[in-house]
């Protein structure tokens, strides 16, 4: 009897820190989340081009956002919600948290540099294909959304880099037909 009880407490006991681990976790993983601003504007029915890593496919989804007049912000907010979507557990193509869209510039009417976070490059799984379904992604929603775009540059805190992962280039331009061509090829 006495074994017993003292196997009940010991469970118990350890419940309860696994309890306490898992509320931490959870607190931890909601600052780590990215606070979009508010901004003016009106909720829209939007699609965006999401990736599936197991099926290394690229499929449109239709959601509803909370999108900005302002073409900048409108960009902005349309890359946030594709994000958002990566960011979410269980995930058909995981980021790193942390990872964000920190600005968008248009340079010129059809030319524009995304500026992300380091997470979103320091974290992001390494590989050929999931590099490029990422940015095909991204180019793609944006471009269906944000009328007028017909290059996209990526930087990561400000700065140009090589890579994102170590395979996609990130120092050029991508032109959004060539990209609308790929990502054809994985729909």
């Amino acid at each position: 009897v006495a074994l017993v009880l003292l196997a009940i407490l010991i469970s118990g006991v350890i419940i309860i820190h696994m309890t306490h681990k898992e509320e931490a976790l959870t607190l931890q993983a909601a600052e780590a989340a990215p606070v979009a601003p508010i901004v003016g504007g009106r909720q829209e029915h939007i699609q965006l081009l999401l990736a599936y890593d197991e099926d290394q496919a690229l499929r449109w989804r239709s959601t509803d956002v909370f999108l900005p007049a302002d073409r900048n912000l409108r960009a902005r907010e349309t890359l946030r919600s594709v994000l958002a979507q990566y960011l979410q557990m269980p995930s058909p193509h995981p980021l790193a948290k942390g990872a964000d869209i920190k600005d968008v510039y248009f340079i010129s009417e059809d030319t524009m540099i995304v500026d992300t976070t380091a997470a979103f490059a320091d974290g992001h799984p390494s590989g050929i294909l999931l590099e490029e379904l990422t940015l095909a992604s991204l180019i793609e929603t944006l471009t269906a959304n944000v009328p007028g775009i017909a290059k996209v540059k990526f930087l990561v805190d400000g700065k140009e880099r090589e890579t994102l992962a170590g395979h996609a280039d990130l120092m050029s331009f991508y032109q959004t037909a060539v990209v609308h061509e790929l990502a054809k090829e994985f729909e």
